[in-house]
């Protein structure tokens, strides 16, 4: 085939596939409309189509590539309302609607694979479907435009196609801005530190303002710097260089005075480009009221500037004969309470017009000032007061009744936890949405072995993210500071080896390392000046210094690399990287300090910084505490050195800065961290394994959010105002007995049916210990003996006592066990008694006691048992543990109660399986060396008789809700259920 007939096939695919809009249809027929005019005699066989793909024509797979993932992805397809996103399912329903033949499939399942990429998760009240496929598709200007930026900056067609999914799940659940009445929607957007959830709200914007929202607000950070960074992202991304301009001609000097970016952005020929105006183009333009440079301070043009054109004067702006011809306004504005507060005062002076401009509102770091922190004696006293921020969102919320509030944060709790019943408030009565974790992006899991399989004796760097990528801070090892600073310039030099072989520049064009020791802005002076000596003292351009990155690079790079590096190019050896590290230095040390202090309270101080990741390329050491933990992306970050303590979970979360993107060099990427820090009087802290504790906790939460999305009887199970007690059994910090209008709601029962439930909340004084020992003898008495062997379809095994034991006889046992949190089990041991009534009912279940085999094991006799293997556990999150199974336990148990997850078991797991049988999984724990009697025993209020179990997953009511609540009742709190008599013995 001639490059003209594979134009015109191109050109022939294009038209037939933009027809059908967002449905597959008949491929043959739409392609023949297609070519039934220019190209009549065009060879429109699947044989030439399938040739073009094999031979790699990249332009017909591309186009073929973005429409596959658009209908893969899409989450409500009328056209195959049975069939789940991004699975094998949905694909094939879209070749049945396309008729496509078997070998064209296969072709295309093989350039085009059918993307694992998750959705997002939403938890939402009923709302009105508005923002339907036809409705999307009749306006997407900026939608598109913002979609081909992106593609440009090589996003793939599925990352695109996930984006696409994820802001329209919030744009549907936005008013219809076209609506007669006025209403408001409230949500939250729950996205990972630094995960891209900018791109999110980007695409939000840019899908409603297509749809008709007039009036954009961004509530983009605390200080002009972070505010800066988003004014210019929606500038470049969405806006664009025709409406930056606004008529201005570029070959005009005089008429640019007042532009930004012109002339000192580097990047200016990267902003998107309309190619006309808007509004000469069929759509409308985007007017700023704020720019990179300048935060809000008055309307610039007085009050008209928020005056809207109508070509039906005598009908309301929201109609849409207005609507859709007016331009929008779009202003990014510091959460700060001067700039607020004229803001306010402007729009006050504005009369008719709020009530019929749909607005939305857009706020940015949401747990951020923007949470209402006065003190809740005051609200139940009557005596109501906000906080400066708080007052003022709700003030912009009051003065424009069609405004949509979206907050959008990494960290959710302070959100979901504000009063529900406060109307004027922020709470996200309507929506909560979590976005999966995007490809590319190193998060928790990257760092920390999160329930590895792998024993702790097996792992390496090719198997476990903690020896790869951490590196930890003891008495024993010293600070290791000389080593991260020969880190950072060692990786420093790594990268400019991969751009010379070829490795895009983009991806190096940033590299730096932080260090955050404290929150004290003296100490980052001191800090600096020490950083700053050791610089110069390395020498790692002589003969000394290149021995030592040497040896860095043979003991830990060189085999990371190896193990993790996949296609990108490595040095054979130091002596290949050794031309390089002189360049590295320099680039670091370029402005003669290559240390850079970031701890400014105020705009004035970051103006004077020399930190413009947008303008230059920096090669730098960042030295701070809070500025550099909130909101502030750091470009290229590599090396980060971090030892500073807090006991504030959502703090402790925002400052892992090392979670991101990191293109090209995630194999070079290294945390620093304290194992022993200092804090309070005479206690250390491990903050490794206090990130872990707090990701766990998110990672939990966003399982739990997930679990309930699904609709039952097409209705929600859950609504975003029974949220909070969701969270607070697994965030000890947050006291549930606390003072506050916010805990209006009690979780009563959880169902769990074929789900691993892990309970952690044991009782830490010694006579509870003992009590719960003594409730647990029968149990242990019946575990028979030898020892059988527990497996999987996958090989993996082990030992362990099994017996089994009654329903009623586990509920009697479980009933009397005392906890130091009860309602962290109470919910699922309501459940267990509702059970206990189904038809069929659950006959009984197995119980597992792990033992151990190694010669390292540790086994003692309880109240009179044969001996036992101990489990060795810390409480990590005040008095709850951490995990307490070890994950190669799962399998067996979940087989056991039939969950659908569970591998296959070896020959006994799969007699051990019934309809109506439950597993419970038996760990005796100790926190530290037990001391052992004569006869081997221990004494059991010295030791945590912890369980895990699986209710069987037939258990529960086809169609059932999992979840139910009930007001509060304060008396019975420290009960685990409400009194039974019917299970007591």
């Amino acid at each position: 085939m001639s490059d003209d007939d594979a134009n015109i096939l191109l050109e022939i695919h294009t038209s037939a596939l933009a027809g059908m809009a967002n449905s597959p249809r008949h491929f043959a027929r739409w392609a023949a409309l297609a070519a039934d005019e220019d190209h009549p005699d065009a060879d429109l066989t699947e044989e030439t189509f399938r040739a073009r793909l094999v031979g790699g024509d990249e332009a017909l797979l591309a186009l073929w590539s973005r429409h596959l993932n658009d209908w893969d992805f899409a989450e409500s397809a009328p056209w195959s309302p049975d069939t789940a996103p991004r699975t094998r399912e949905r694909r094939s329903a879209v070749y049945e609607r396309l008729r496509l033949g078997e070998d064209l499939r296969k072709v295309l399942d093989e350039a085009v694979r059918v993307s694992v990429i998750a959705g997002p998760t939403v938890i939402t009240r009923e709302f009105t479907p508005w923002y339907t496929q036809e409705r999307a598709a009749a306006r997407t200007f900026y939608w598109r435009a913002y979609e081909r930026k992106l593609r440009d900056k090589g996003w793939s067609d599925a990352a695109v196609a996930s984006l696409d999914g994820a802001s329209r799940a919030v744009v549907e659940r936005l008013s219809d801005p076209e609506q007669p009445a006025a209403r408001q929607a409230k949500g939250l957007v729950v996205g990972y530190v630094q995960s891209g959830k900018t791109a999110n709200f980007t695409g939000v914007t840019a899908k409603a303002i297509d749809a008709g929202y007039r009036l954009v607000i961004v509530l983009g950070g605390t200080l002009n710097m972070l505010r800066a960074q988003t004014q210019r992202r929606l500038d470049m991304e969405l806006v664009g260089q025709e409406n930056i301009l606004g008529g201005a001609d570029l070959s005009d000097v005089d008429s640019l005075v007042g532009i930004d970016y012109v002339g000192d952005d580097a990047e200016w020929d990267d902003f998107v480009s309309h190619g006309g105006r808007p509004s000469t183009r069929g759509a409308f333009d985007i007017d700023r009221l704020t720019t990179r440079d300048k935060d809000y301070k008055s309307l610039a043009t007085g009050i008209r500037a928020l005056e809207y054109d109508k070509r039906e004067r005598t009908l309301p702006l929201h109609d849409p004969s207005n609507l859709h011809h007016a331009a929008a306004r779009v202003m990014v504005v510091k959460k700060n309470k001067a700039v607020l507060t004229k803001l306010v005062k402007d729009l006050k002076q504005i009369h008719g017009i709020l009530g019929e401009l749909p607005a939305l509102i857009i706020d940015d770091e949401s747990d951020q000032a923007s949470v209402n922190t006065s003190n809740p004696k005051k609200w139940e006293q009557g005596r109501t007061e906000r906080t400066a921020i708080n007052s003022l969102i709700s003030q912009l919320l009051t003065l424009l009744p069609r405004a949509q509030y979206v907050g959008y944060t990494a960290t959710p709790f302070a959100n979901v936890f504000v009063d529900p019943s406060d109307g004027e408030d922020i709470f996200p009565s309507d929506f909560l949405i979590s976005l999966p974790r995007p490809t590319g992006y190193m998060g928790v899991q990257d760092f920390h072995d999160l329930d590895s399989p792998v024993e702790d004796g097996e792992r390496t760097v090719a198997n476990s993210q903690e020896k790869a990528h951490v590196r930890g801070i003891y008495d024993a090892t010293g600070d290791r500071l000389q080593e991260a600073l020969d880190a950072f310039v060692l990786s420093g030099a790594v990268k400019l080896y991969r751009l010379a072989a070829g490795v895009p520049e983009k991806n190096f064009r940033h590299h730096t390392m932080l260090v955050h020791e404290s929150v004290k802005m003296d100490d980052h002076a001191k800090l600096a000046l020490r950083i700053n000596t050791m610089w110069h003292e390395a020498s790692q351009t002589s003969a000394a210094g290149h021995a030592r990155l040497a040896a860095l690079w043979e003991s830990d790079f060189a085999p990371v690399s190896e193990a993790r590096a996949e296609d990108l190019p490595c040095p054979a050896s130091y002596d290949e990287l050794r031309p390089h590290v002189m360049r590295a230095r320099q680039l670091i040390g370029s402005t003669g300090n290559p240390v850079m202090v970031v701890n400014g309270d105020s705009d004035r101080y970051f103006d004077q910084l020399d930190l413009d990741f947008d303008s230059s390329n920096v090669w730098k050491i960042l030295v701070g505490g809070t500025k550099l933990s909130r909101g502030f992306t750091v470009e290229g970050l590599t090396i980060t050195y971090y030892r500073r303590t807090t006991q504030q979970a959502d703090t402790l979360m925002q400052m892992g800065r090392w979670f991101g993107f990191r293109p090209g060099y995630r194999d070079l990427v290294r945390l620093y961290i304290g194992r022993e820090e200092t804090y309070g009087r005479e206690k250390t802290a491990d903050l490794y394994e206090a990130f872990e504790a707090v990701c766990r906790d998110e990672e939990l939460f966003r399982e739990q959010l997930a679990r309930y999305a699904e609709l039952v009887d097409g209705r929600p199970q859950l609504t975003p105002s029974q949220v909070p007690p969701l969270v607070s059994q697994h965030l000890p910090w947050l006291k549930p007995a606390a003072a506050n209008k916010m805990f209006n709601a009690e979780l009563v029962e959880v169902r769990s049916p074929g789900v691993w439930v892990e309970p952690t909340a044991y009782p830490t004084e010694s006579a509870d210990l003992g009590h719960n020992a003594n409730q647990w003898m029968p149990v242990l008495n019946g575990l028979t003996e030898p020892p059988v062997t527990l497996g999987s379809s996958l090989g993996e095994q082990y030992e362990a006592l099994v017996s089994t034991i009654g329903h009623s006889d586990l509920l009697k046992l479980l009933c009397e066990l005392r906890w130091s949190e009860p309602s962290q089990f109470s919910p699922h041991l309501e459940s267990l008694v509702e059970s206990g009534g189904l038809n069929p009912p659950i006959d009984d279940w197995v119980v597992i006691a792990p033992q151990q085999t190694s010669g390292r094991r540790t086994e003692a006799r309880i109240l009179g048992s044969r001996p036992l293997s101990l489990a060795r556990r810390v409480r990590r999150r005040g008095r709850l543990f951490g995990a307490i199974s070890e994950p190669k336990h799962r399998n067996a148990a979940l087989r056991i109660a039939g969950a659908p997850t569970a591998l296959a078991g070896n020959e006994l797991v799969e007699s051990l399986a019934r309809p109506r049988r439950g597993a419970v999984v038996l760990y005796p724990v100790v926190e530290e060396a037990p001391t052992l009697g004569t006869d081997g025993s221990i004494d059991p209020r010295h030791l945590v008789m912890a369980f895990n179990l699986v209710p069987p997953a037939g258990s529960g009511r086809p169609g059932q809700s999992r979840l139910r609540f009930r007001a509060k009742d304060s008396g019975k709190s420290e009960f685990a259920i409400i009194d039974r008599q019917d299970i007591r013995p």
